[in-house]
């Protein structure tokens, strides 16, 4: 039986409590949020805002009624109205007690969903011999974190790298490989990704100057798209070379990934085309087979299409991606289906999310973009080298462990190097994944080794630290959590605020399942570790009178800030 969040058994009782006082309400939908306010209470409801018209009351009226209901229920230490018309309510202690309690017994501080859905999360999606760099940060992680969080509620999650794998590229490149002196086949394997960089680099040259060049390129691409067995092979093996180099990083990083490019949803491509046309969805624009989803525009005022087939019978990336929403839909049978991208993006996923509902190929399937801002430098533009190229991803990771292992050294010039390397990497990732998921994803960020790395605010070291803390405390206790909870209860104001904070994990993880912010998690971490260094501060654990009980609090601490973290893709280190 799945613990079910606060904010859910709230919204039950209020509902009941609305269905008695005011039965022409009974299928309402209530809005109660952790209040952010702590004089005002541990949650509020405003909708008595919106319901108190259709009650043919006012707000204040409204919000009497469902008090007045719902007041004597034990979950409440206080209930009432406040201003206009809002909710507040704040937790009984007794019910705090039982409540973690519980959860302690029951080993489990994340319940699974009562019903899984099917969740096809589509992020990181660097293009095939091209290094990934800085700009792939943020889709990594950010689709990581929110695959966690996923798997974690007990959702059926599958991880889609959809890499840019075919197209007019890998003509010029696959051309521009096969002219070089001395060329085998055997030999394509000794390439590194730097290689193959280099070479496109000179491919994309000898296109844009040489049309010869061009031409034969195109001919290749019509042979790989034919499937022609020597370009299939060298194809391949470009791959090969890429997937390698990218899988250090995502090892590097611990993300879980399956790779899915482009050219797996070649054969479907021409298939779509045709169900749409016979579906009335296709209009001919200059030679070209398009939709044209209403509400989108370019700068002239007319109509944007979607291009699903260009005038000289290619397919393009719209083709592509409405093969794979298809796909994802009819073979993958999701439920949701997450796409994370940057934010130039958003209009692209929009057109492509209208014309799929248009064409009835999405059901009742929620579709998701999750769009992100970029990771600036300190001058406040896009994050680049001091030479001015585009940082690797691989260059910055290293940095981030560097700076990490720098700050370890003075701190604790004690330690062995094994274990200032082992902490360095855990610290030196964690940050920067840290740093990244903390900001509001829509937004720009400044990137700053020295401010991530800092043991104070809202950072992966200060979390990593009050988890560290509360380790310590069991250790010298020597034991992980009470041996006797027959008399626990929840006494001093600290240990009711701690508990208070660690009863709203559950929330804060349906509130990201809900926006996809994983910042949302974040600002409870950081809120949680406050709560506890308040609480560390104002109540003695070792050799009090109410070491048991405070030692559950302590323990469930420790838990949930491991567990926070490890959802953030970010391990916790046994010191610091």
């Amino acid at each position: 039986m799945r613990v079910r969040s606060v904010v859910n058994l709230l919204s039950d009782i209020l509902k009941e409590a609305v269905r008695e006082s005011f039965p022409q309400l009974v299928e309402c939908e209530l809005e109660i949020v952790k209040a952010k306010d702590p004089s005002f209470g541990n949650y509020q409801c405003n909708s008595a805002m919106r319901l108190g018209k259709q009650a043919a009351c006012s707000p204040r009226e409204f919000a009497a009624a469902i008090v007045e209901r719902a007041k004597n229920h034990d979950i409440f230490e206080k209930v009432e109205v406040a201003g206009p018309g809002f909710i507040n309510m704040s937790l009984s202690p007794s019910w705090l007690s039982q409540r973690l309690k519980a959860v302690w017994e029951g080993k489990k501080i994340v319940s699974k969903v009562e019903k899984a859905d099917r969740v096809i999360l589509d992020f990181s999606s660097p293009n095939i011999a091209k290094e990934m760099h800085v700009g792939h940060l943020r889709s990594t992680i950010i689709g990581d974190c929110l695959a966690r969080i996923f798997e974690k509620l007990g959702h059926n999650v599958l991880r889609l790298n959809h890499v840019g794998d075919w197209g007019t590229a890998f003509g010029m490149l696959i051309e521009h490989i096969k002219s070089q002196p001395g060329f085998s086949f055997e030999g394509l394997y000794a390439y590194t990704l730097a290689d193959l960089m280099r070479l496109y680099k000179e491919s994309k040259v000898r296109f844009d100057a040489d049309p010869d060049f061009r031409k034969q390129a195109q001919l290749e691409v019509v042979a790989l798209q034919g499937g022609d067995e020597e370009a299939l092979s060298i194809w391949k093996v470009i791959c090969e070379i890429s997937e390698r180099a990218y899988q250090l990083i995502y090892d590097l990083l611990d993300v879980k990934i399956e790779v899915r490019g482009e050219s797996f949803y070649n054969e479907m491509l021409p298939k779509i085309v045709e169900e749409l046309e016979k579906k009335g969805q296709i209009v001919v624009s200059d030679g070209a087979k398009c939709l044209f989803p209403d509400g989108f525009f370019n700068r002239d005022g007319n109509p944007l299409p979607y291009m699903m087939q260009k005038s000289d019978g290619g397919y393009t990336y719209d083709t592509t991606d409405m093969a794979g929403i298809v796909q994802r839909v009819r073979e993958e049978k999701a439920d949701r289906i997450i796409y994370v991208t940057d934010n130039g993006q958003a209009t692209h996923f929009k057109m492509l999310f209208q014309a799929a509902r248009d064409a009835n190929f999405v059901g009742d399937v929620r579709l998701d973009h999750v769009p992100f801002g970029l990771v600036l430098g300190q001058d406040g533009k896009k994050f680049r080298t001091r030479s001015g190229e585009t940082e690797k991803l691989i260059d910055l990771l290293l940095a981030a462990t560097s700076h990490a292992e720098q700050l370890l050294q003075t701190r604790n010039p004690e330690w062995t190097e094994h274990e200032r390397k082992t902490v360095a990497k855990i610290l030196g990732i964690g940050a920067v994944k840290y740093a990244d998921l903390s900001s509001h994803r829509v937004s720009d960020y400044c990137f700053s080794y020295d401010r991530m790395l800092r043991f104070e605010g809202n950072t992966a070291a200060f979390i990593m630290y009050s988890f560290v803390r509360c380790s310590s405390i069991q250790r010298r206790i020597g034991q992980e959590g009470p041996k006797d909870l027959s008399a626990f209860d929840l006494v001093h104001p600290a240990e009711v605020s701690l508990a208070i904070a660690l009863c709203q994990f559950s929330d804060t993880l349906d509130e990201v399942v809900e926006t996809l912010l994983p910042n949302r998690l974040t600002d409870y971490l950081y809120g949680l570790a406050e709560t506890f260094n308040r609480f560390f501060r104002d109540c003695r654990v070792e050799q009090d009178p109410r070491q048991e009980q405070r030692l559950l609090l302590v323990a469930m601490t420790a838990k949930t800030l491991q567990e926070g973290l490890g959802l953030l893709g970010i391990k916790v280190p046994p010191r610091m």
